[in-house]
């Protein structure tokens, strides 16, 4: 594959957002392969709410829209659209049609892209972008969006089934996204989420410093990174764990709400022994792991979290940290290097097993996660992408 070829990558997350997904690593990794990146941000799938958090994203969406792209590594620009999110409805759909479709036009004629392909995340994207404009259309499928709270539904599941039988490779990242597609399209293929395993694995360096915020909550801390949301953790059994155990300390790092905005954290909010530290910088996040005994996935089992495959299990498993989680269908295949369990009793219970020293060896847990990096994921991809071309252009 030619490496000056171009890719416009159609995110669902915003460039500056601390919790890098598959969005941001996978752009990363393309550019650093030669390829020349437009990523564009986030197209507001979900309608905005009047909390301050969409507020504060609006203004910031308004202040970039007016700004060129911004080179952000290189062969890599950002470029913040401004459209209309309200996708639920065909008029609008129409109007960001057009918006995207010429912004994304002068913006690779701009900065010298010339897009072979389409490389998308968002379900809406034959809605929204003109396909037959490049030569291949990759659907990188990494959660059932339509579940997703505030988005619109109907629309996203007429746009995902449109999309999946147009594109020419789906890369779906969990097993029940798998079999959704595959039945849909044959070149539907499975790579599960992985980690950037040499930044978590700090986590284990001498030199890495533990934040100071953390070393004030007393030991042992259960701790959780990521977006703290009610759609993907289970607050109920983290307020019966938490009850029945005030010897633990329940450690969250992370933005309250981040793609749920109407998330109501008061069950959690007067516990004394549970700890709200707050979104840190994607940096900083071995040294918060590094101070955490165990490692936690409390997920609540439903539609979206069956078909999801969060990214944080490599990424704690690269820090060296034991894992207790709760049984999501996509992690079936890791018993043998993290301890799972359902319910507050059993939960409680595997915890207190890995506290005790039972769980995975080290030496197990990073084996698993030096295994599950984007190098590697990103070169098995690529191969089917240059193969797909290949068999295009003969």
């Amino acid at each position: 594959m030619n490496k000056n070829e171009g890719i416009v990558l159609v995110s669902t997350a915003d460039w500056d957002n601390p919790y890098w997904t598959n969005k941001q690593h996978v752009a990363v990794q393309l550019a650093a392969r030669g390829h020349r990146i437009l990523y564009v941000e986030s197209q507001g799938l979900r309608a905005p709410t009047a909390t301050g958090k969409d507020l504060r994203r609006i203004a910031t969406r308004l202040k970039r829209g007016l700004l060129p792209p911004r080179q952000v590594r290189p062969n890599l620009w950002v470029w913040s659209p401004l459209v209309i999110p309200l996708h639920g409805r065909p008029s609008i759909r129409r109007i960001n049609r057009y918006l995207l479709q010429a912004g994304v036009a002068f913006w690779c004629w701009n900065k010298r892209i010339a897009p072979e392909i389409l490389w998308t995340y968002s379900p809406l994207t034959t809605q929204l972008y003109d396909a037959d404009r490049y030569s291949l259309l990759v659907y990188h499928a990494v959660d059932d969006v339509k579940v997703q709270p505030g988005v619109p539904t109907e629309a996203v599941a007429r746009g995902e089934d449109e999309l999946s039988r147009q594109a020419d490779l789906i890369f779906a990242t969990a097993p029940h996204l798998y079999e959704t597609h595959k039945q849909l399209n044959p070149e539907t293929h499975y790579f599960s989420n992985v980690a950037d395993f040499e930044h978590f694995n700090k986590a284990l360096s001498d030199d890495t410093q533990v934040p100071q915020d953390i070393v004030a909550i007393p030991s042992p801390r259960l701790g959780f990174v990521g977006a703290i949301s009610s759609y993907k953790l289970d607050f109920p059994m983290l307020r019966e764990l938490a009850d029945a155990h005030p010897q633990w300390s329940f450690v969250f790092v992370g933005e309250i709400g981040e793609g749920d905005p109407l998330t109501d954290s008061s069950l959690l909010r007067n516990a004394k022994n549970i700890h709200f530290l707050g979104g840190r910088p994607y940096a900083s996040l071995p040294a918060y792991l590094k101070a955490m005994d165990v490692a936690l996935l409390p997920n609540v089992l439903n539609d979206y979290t069956r078909s999801m495959f969060p990214m944080k299990f490599f990424e704690y498993l690269a820090a060296g940290r034991p894992v207790v989680a709760t049984t999501l269908p996509a992690l079936r295949a890791y018993h043998g290097v993290a301890t799972f369990a359902d319910g507050a009793e059993a939960f409680a219970a595997a915890i207190e097993r890995v506290l005790s020293g039972d769980c995975a060896p080290l030496s197990d847990r990073l084996a698993a996660a030096k295994e599950q990096t984007y190098e590697i994921r990103t070169d098995k991809m690529m191969a089917l992408v240059s193969a797909a071309l290949t068999k295009k252009r003969a």
